[in-house]
């Protein structure tokens, strides 16, 4: 196994991992993203986000996107995972255990306060596997989300 940073040329793979993991979410619609917009992103300095690839023989079949955003209380920056996947016919086999373990690396030498997710309430498997490596759910909060067409909306109100 394998585990890499994402390039420009991981465009197409990244985006039909990102497909795939909208298909197990249950939003098999909802990847407005195209391989040609992660590309364009990868090659900006810097990108709006980083991923991990996780390999085997030269083939892709995990990721881990994620970025930084920050933490006023500590004044210190986070890592956001945003996406993991591992592709079904490689799970169980230590491939998400590794890349949190990298991003773990990642974070410490950042000089990161945490390292944050978010994870589907009904996704035992994801939440049984996180709780497994000492992973543990913020109560007390919720999260919230504004789409686009709202936020142009009271922005014109």
């Amino acid at each position: 196994m394998l585990l890499r940073f994402a390039t420009p040329e991981d465009a197409e793979t990244l985006h039909a991992m990102i497909v795939d993991l909208a298909v197990y979410e249950k939003e098999p619609d909802a990847v407005e993203a195209t391989p040609s917009q992660l590309r364009a992103q990868l090659q900006q300095s810097p990108p709006p986000f980083q991923a991990l690839i996780g390999e085997v023989e030269g083939t892709p079949v995990a990721f881990a996107l994620f970025f930084h955003n920050y933490s006023t209380w500590r004044g210190k920056p986070g890592l956001y995972l945003e996406d993991l996947y591992v592709m079904p016919a490689f799970r169980g086999r230590g491939f998400g255990k590794a890349l949190l373990h990298k991003l773990a690396e990642i974070a410490v030498e950042r000089g990161c306060a945490r390292m944050e997710w978010a994870v589907l309430t009904w996704n035992t498997p994801a939440i049984e596997f996180y709780k497994s490596i000492g992973a543990k759910c913020v109560s007390g909060w919720n999260i919230y989300r504004i789409e686009p067409s709202t936020l142009v909306r009271n922005t014109t109100d």
